[in-house]
């Protein structure tokens, strides 16, 4: 049996996730109690509060009984990664073209479910913040969220990290960043730099910080939900080396989301990070170019 601590890391994180969010929803519940307050019922649609929440991600549309639809979501890709993750312990996995054509389905179809859930209730352009008035900003806030991340991941890699893993026999490279650098197949190539720089940005931020964050923040407020949304976020993507830059990461995308109410700023951050990823790949297997480590 393999000493790899990956799946009960990932295990953890998927608890530890979970856990937050419950201790402070209950702690919210315990307090709306104390003082004569009340949760809408299941079927209780309330209307858009006189006063916003603190932040300016709406909540006003989510009702307890989604809070079964974030249960679900949490069910699917905890299955998904800590089965696959069981499975490469003992055997690597190997991306194909195949597979990555079934990755992207995956991603649409999931962000397709999360947009008929709540379009009935709130157009899609209210909900997510897309008439934003600001919207030049998303040129300097994108880039400087990349290069915040650049910085992490350099501290990281210079602080140890990186050696730290491999001495937990760890695998430091991720599955989709290997395929980029060794692959000589075009169609996969062109298959994973569309998952990569188009299918994730998009799909990604619409589940979690379009859907998931903000129905959290509603019963559980934003700091349970930045952490929980986070934290799962990061154990999606089925790395351990990459689990720690993916959960700042996931709580940088939730304060620019929380910040601008509007979603097209994590969502241009996501896309300039994973396109800066896939670029300096490219550049590195091409040019011959060191780089350490690549979340």
């Amino acid at each position: 049996m393999s000493d790899n601590p990956t799946l009960l890391v990932l295990t953890f994180a998927y608890g530890a996730g979970v856990g937050v969010f419950l201790l402070a929803a209950g702690w919210k519940w315990l307090a709306a109690r104390r003082t004569g307050a009340r949760w809408a019922t299941p079927t209780e649609l309330p209307l858009p509060p006189p006063l916003p929440p603190a932040g300016r991600v709406p909540v006003w549309i989510y009702r307890p009984l989604d809070l079964l639809g974030a249960l679900g979501v949490f069910g699917v890709f905890a299955s998904l990664v800590l089965s696959a993750a069981s499975v490469s312990s003992d055997k690597e996995l190997t991306l194909d073209a195949g597979m990555l054509v079934a990755n992207i389905g995956f991603q649409f179809a999931m962000a397709g479910l999360v947009v008929l859930t709540i379009v009935s209730r709130c157009g899609p352009v209210n909900w997510l913040g897309l008439r934003w008035s600001s919207w030049p900003w998303v040129f300097l806030l994108a880039p400087g969220a990349v290069i915040f991340m650049w910085l992490v991941a350099g501290g990281l890699y210079y602080s140890g990290y990186v050696e730290w893993m491999e001495s937990l026999g760890v695998e430091t490279t991720q599955d989709t960043v290997k395929l980029l650098r060794e692959t000589d197949d075009p169609l996969t190539l062109g298959l994973m730099a569309f998952a990569a720089v188009i299918a994730a940005p998009l799909c990604e931020e619409i589940v979690f910080r379009g859907y998931l964050y903000p129905l959290l923040k509603k019963f559980g407020g934003i700091t349970a939900a930045a952490i929980c949304t986070s934290l799962v976020f990061a154990a999606a993507h089925g790395h351990l080396t990459a689990i720690l830059p993916l959960f700042v990461f996931g709580v940088v995308l939730v304060l620019l989301y929380e910040k601008t109410g509007s979603l097209w700023v994590p969502i241009a951050a996501h896309f300039c990070f994973n396109g800066a990823t896939v670029g300096v790949t490219f550049a590195a297997r091409y040019y011959d170019i060191p780089i350490g480590l690549i979340p």
